[in-house]
């Protein structure tokens, strides 16, 4: 044990219009730790990515192809993605690029997500190339991806805010979700990269994807908790009709190329939420906060989770 104490689980009190179930992708291993100073070798990783499958996990973003000099945290994605492959869940990893998307297939990546940006600013600070260049990239590998049978997912960074240009009108999500699904990507995953959205931006934006006919039921809310608004961006995203929810055991991570951002949404206190509503996920909080325990001690930190620091008293 690591000195957390399952307390039970929070009163149920379901509120009308919600679904039963929702799913939620498992982010630690990958957005979590490529953000850490502390590095994770690949036993730990490993050990980590059969953790969160034990815990119910159906879907665990095991690593990122990129540059291992840009984030030397994903270096050995390759070997933990091979010694991952008997479990019996989803492990989807991140490639940038046609090269990075081979790499992965070497590695015996089934699914892959490719990432861009909404600003032109992100592209070039993160991604060192223009909004233009990368779509271009994404599009090769989507393409790719389609010919060999691997499903993709889209993730568009910066969908709320950016540090360098401010708030994100909804129209520019719009028009790189549009072209994101004209080269061939339906699953779309929207981040508050540096976690400034509030429940009505997400609303605002969801209403202008799904009024120009993308399906709410392909898109997914990836949250950061910077000021705190995370939970509550997810009810909102609940109350429009989305289903699924990308999340981080123990609240590790962030962007390590955005300024001021802080940690992902905990998993740990997604769950707390969605079981007081009623909300099945298929993941056992008590062994997924166990885990996120084991995470914070070997990244030498402690958890961000609310829920974590309140089971650990």
């Amino acid at each position: 044990m690591t000195g957390v104490r399952a307390l039970g689980l929070p009163a149920m009190a379901p509120l009308p219009g919600l679904p039963d179930t929702v799913e939620i992708w498992e982010m630690s291993p990958r957005d979590g730790l490529q953000a850490e100073r502390a590095r994770l070798g690949v036993e730990e990783r490993v050990e980590l990515i059969e953790r969160l499958a034990a815990a119910g996990c159906a879907i665990i973003e095991a690593g990122s192809f990129v540059r291992s000099d840009r984030v030397p945290a994903m270096a050995g994605s390759d070997e933990v993605l091979r010694r991952v492959a008997h479990l019996p869940v989803r492990t989807p990893v991140l490639v940038p690029n046609l090269r990075g998307y081979e790499l992965a297939r070497a590695a015996g990546a089934q699914e892959v997500a490719v990432f861009l940006s909404v600003t032109e600013s992100f592209s070039q600070s993160n991604l060192g190339a223009s909004r233009e260049t990368m779509e271009a990239a994404a599009a090769d590998v989507v393409s790719q991806a389609a010919r060999d049978g691997v499903r993709v997912r889209g993730y568009l960074s910066m969908a709320f805010g950016d540090p360098w240009e401010g708030t994100v009108p909804p129209r520019e999500v719009l028009g790189l979700a549009q072209r994101m699904r004209a080269f061939g990507v339906q699953a779309l995953s929207l981040g508050d990269t540096i976690g400034v959205a509030t429940p009505g931006q997400v609303t605002d934006v969801l209403r202008t994807l799904t009024g120009e006919g993308i399906p709410v039921g392909d898109i997914a809310l990836h949250m950061h908790d910077t000021y705190g608004q995370a939970l509550a961006n997810v009810s909102a995203g609940l109350a429009a009709g989305v289903r699924v929810f990308d999340a981080s055991a123990a609240g590790i991570g962030g962007c390590p190329f955005a300024r001021s951002a802080t940690g992902n949404l905990a998993t740990d206190d997604l769950l707390w939420m969605l079981a007081g509503l009623g909300i099945h996920t298929g993941i056992d909080l008590d062994a997924l906060t166990e885990t996120g325990a084991w995470l914070s001690a070997a990244l030498d930190k402690p958890p961000t989770s609310r829920v974590a620091m309140a089971l650990a008293r």
